[in-house]
């Protein structure tokens, strides 16, 4: 048994009376087509908007955001987010309204329909296993929220790097779980992000050089979510193909997860873009493109959807002296995020903004579908070509209503140099619920290479 959070209805006109979610997802709540649940535009329902309030949900925790609303929604009674009343949507979409908690019990309203909160632990979650950082010895019962497992304080999540040398040197003192890794020593960090760091590693015996990386969950990992991380990681470690980063070995101890990679010794897509001063010839930026899809397309035959792609994961080996484009991390925040491990960080702060994710992915989070990681490639090369995103962002408005709302840019009125045909084929990859849209990988690819003779 997991974790759940369930919706029930409890007073409205819905299809359904009951919204059962068992792992990670969002869910946007409104009268438009693609939310879920969706209200339906009757009398009953005028006073909710097609986009009204989004969902974070990472059962057993979940959170709930107004998007700015003509009428607000209501939890318990007590509004969290409203627009004013001579507010346009856009403006509204504009401010800042806080993300609100729930908790078994608790009631969702919008307009006449009204959701109770059920949140179900596994029995043996109610018995914490750990109230201590594993790394530190720190007190943490209170940050765990009822969870079990292994965890690592926010503090020593901050230090990542310490992490990783203390991984390390437990490999050599011989901890089993670490075997994999017992060879290595670390050379020189490669970077880092929300969730951890990676290394250049070599190892002392053979020589071999790895990308290794260390990913710190932000809940405790309990067996259960483990179990499910690695096997979901299993499909990624079958991939072999010269446009794939090959992964080499996985496990977890200390309440961190780490894995062993190809290294790309060219770096990644983004530090090429920022040595040649933001973009790329379109001969260069099309060919590494090409050469991306044709690894989304190799994982895509064996049901596994990236979902993470950005600039920073397309990586760059050297054949010949020309960069060859691997993409890396493939599957890793997919399965983090299954698994439950990365916390409600999606629509937090800590989320960043989603430059490279299309609405697909936000209104369908939990069943992402290879077309998301066609959309984020697209993305990538518009912004190898531009050096701008494919949407606006203004300072200060709410990323991902932005994405709900707004439609990508015409790539030739950021950069009109970006020959014709290959504009409108971008333009076509990244127009939202188009008949015309490429779905898949080599669809796009061979577009692209029509596009470029």
């Amino acid at each position: 048994m997991t974790a759940t959070v369930t919706l029930r209805l409890v007073q409205g006109r819905l299809d359904r009376t009951e919204y059962v979610f068992d792992e990670r997802t969002t869910c946007v709540l409104g009268r438009a087509d693609d939310c879920a649940p969706r209200l339906p535009g009757d009398e009953h329902h005028r006073t909710v908007s097609r986009h009204h309030c989004l969902l974070d949900i990472n059962p057993p925790d979940a959170r709930i955001r107004d998007f700015g609303s003509l009428n607000g929604t209501f939890v318990n009674g007590e509004k969290i987010g409203q627009r004013e009343a001579h507010q346009t949507p856009a403006e509204g979409a504009a401010m800042s309204y806080p993300e609100h908690d729930l908790a078994d019990g608790d009631e969702i309203r919008l307009g006449e329909t009204v959701f109770r909160v059920a949140i179900r632990l596994p029995a043996g979650q109610r018995t914490l296993s750990t109230t201590r950082c594993v790394k530190c010895g720190q007190e943490v019962g209170s940050e765990l929220g009822g969870r079990s497992g292994e965890y690592v304080c926010a503090a020593c999540r901050a230090e990542p790097d310490a992490m990783a040398e203390l991984l390390v040197d437990l490999a050599h003192s011989g901890r089993r779980e670490l075997a994999p890794i017992a060879g290595y020593t670390l050379l020189r960090e490669l970077g880092r992000g929300g969730m951890g760091v990676v290394h250049l590693a070599r190892h002392k015996d053979t020589g071999r050089e790895v990308a290794l990386k260390v990913m710190l969950p932000r809940v405790a990992a309990d067996p259960t979510a483990r179990e499910r991380f690695f096997r979901e990681v299993e499909l990624t470690r079958a991939l072999r193909h010269p446009n794939i980063a090959a992964l080499h070995d996985v496990g977890f101890a200390n309440g961190a997860f780490y894995f062993t990679t190809e290294y790309c010794a060219g770096g990644s897509l983004d530090r090429l873009l920022a040595r040649r001063g933001g973009r790329l010839e379109a001969a260069e930026a099309v060919r590494l493109a090409c050469q991306a899809l044709a690894g989304l397309a190799h994982a895509h035959s064996e049901n596994v959807v990236h979902r993470d792609l950005t600039p920073h994961n397309i990586l760059l080996s050297a054949t010949d002296g020309s960069p060859v484009a691997k993409v890396g991390d493939f599957g890793l925040a997919k399965a983090f995020d299954q698994a439950g491990l990365s916390g409600l960080t999606r629509t937090g702060a800590t989320a960043g903004k989603p430059f490279y994710m299309s609405r697909q992915q936000v209104i369908n989070f939990r069943d992402a579908t290879p077309a998301v990681d066609v959309w984020a490639l697209a993305a990538c090369l518009y912004h190898a070509l531009t050096g701008a995103y494919p949407r606006d962002f203004p300072r200060g408005k709410d990323p991902w209503q932005v994405i709900l709302q707004a439609e990508p840019v015409p790539i030739r009125r950021r950069e009109p140099d970006v020959p014709a045909p290959l504009a409108k084929v971008v333009d076509e990859a990244l127009r939202e619920n188009s008949k015309n849209a490429f779905v898949t990988a080599d669809e796009l690819r061979s577009a692209l290479l029509m596009c470029s003779r």
